[in-house]
C-alpha cells in the first residue's frame, strides 16, 4: 500500500526481532532496493557480559550475515528509558554494563563475518528517569563501535522536531550520521499531523547531519490515540507524500 501511495519503494524497511527466538534467514518481502533496519531486542546486561548469551549472539550474527544485504542493526534501543528490560533503570543503573554488552555483541558479529551490518546506537530523545546517571551519553559505546547514531522522538505533546532531535544531533552530528530511527506524529495534540509532518520536513531540509528518517508506521499501539500512520486523513497523507517525494527524502 505504501508503495502505491508513494509511487516508489520505501528506502528503509524497519522490522523487529526478539532477543532469543525466531530470526529469519532472509526478508524476501523487503525489496532489494530497500535497506533493512532491524531493531533487535536487548536483554539484561549481566547475561550478555558474562558470556552466557554468546550462542544467541552468534546465531543472529550468522543469520544477518547470511542475508547478504546491507542491514542497519539497532540493538537495545531507548536504553535511557525505563520501559524496556534492557534499560539502565532495570539494570541497577549500570550504564557501563550496557556499553560492555554492546562491545561484546560487536566483537562476536565481527568474528562471524557480519560485515554487511552497520550498527545503529539509538537512545530516546529524553531520559526516563531524567537523572544525571541516565544521560544518553553514558550509554555511548564509542565511535569505533557505532556507525549511525539514531534517536527516537514522537510528537505526543506538540514537541517540535528541533526540541526532539537537537540534543543528540549536537552531541554526535559532527562525528556520525544521524538517523531519526523512530518518529511519528499523532493527531489532536495542538498541531495537526499534516502540519507536524511539514515541520519535520523543513527541519530535516536544513539539517544536513540527518542521513535518514524512519517513520514509525503503525496503528497497533496500546490505544487508538496512538495511531502513527501517515494516512489517517487526506491532509496528513498529502504532507507525507510531499515530504518523501522531495529530493532530500527520496535517497
Amino acid at each position: 500500500m505504501r508503495r502505491r501511495q508513494l509511487g516508489r519503494e520505501q528506502r528503509i524497511v524497519h522490522v523487529f526481532y526478539p532477543w532469543d527466538g525466531y530470526v529469519p534467514s532472509s526478508e524476501p518481502a523487503v525489496a532489494s532496493s530497500s535497506t533493512l533496519m532491524v531493531s533487535w531486542h536487548g536483554a539484561p546486561y549481566a547475561g550478555i557480559v558474562d558470556g552466557s548469551s554468546d550462542r544467541i549472539i552468534a546465531r543472529v550474527a550468522k543469520k544477518l550475515a547470511g542475508m547478504k544485504r546491507p542491514v542497519l542493526l539497532r540493538w537495545g534501543w531507548e536504553m535511557n528509558g525505563d520501559w524496556f528490560a534492557w534499560g539502565g533503570a532495570g539494570n541497577g543503573r549500570d550504564t557501563a554494563g550496557y556499553v560492555k554488552a554492546w562491545k561484546r555483541l560487536h566483537r562476536i558479529f565481527g568474528e562471524h563475518g557480519a560485515d554487511n551490518v552497520a550498527w545503529v546506537w539509538s537512545p530516546n530523545w529524553n531520559s526516563g528517569p531524567d537523572e544525571s546517571w541516565n544521560r544518553f551519553s553514558r550509554y555511548y559505546p564509542g565511535d569505533e563501535y557505532v556507525d549511525w547514531v539514531g534517536v527516537s522522538g514522537y510528537d505526543f505533546f506538540a514537541e517540535t522536531p528541533k526540541t526532539l532531535f537537537t540534543p543528540v544531533l549536537k552531541a554526535y552530528g559532527s562525528r556520525k550520521p544521524i538517523i531519526l530511527s523512530e518518529t511519528a506524529a499523532v493527531s489532536g495534540v495542538g498541531v495537526s499531523k499534516a502540519a507536524w509532518i511539514g515541520k519535520l520536513a523543513s527541519w530535516v531540509e536544513r539539517t544536513p547531519e540527518v542521513g535518514a528518517v524512519v517513520w514509525f508506521d503503525t496503528d497497533t499501539q496500546d490505544d487508538s490515540e496512538h495511531n502513527f500512520r501517515p494516512d489517517t486523513d487526506g491532509a496528513a497523507l498529502a504532507a507525507y507524500r510531499k515530504m518523501v517525494r522531495s529530493k532530500r527524502f527520496s535517497g
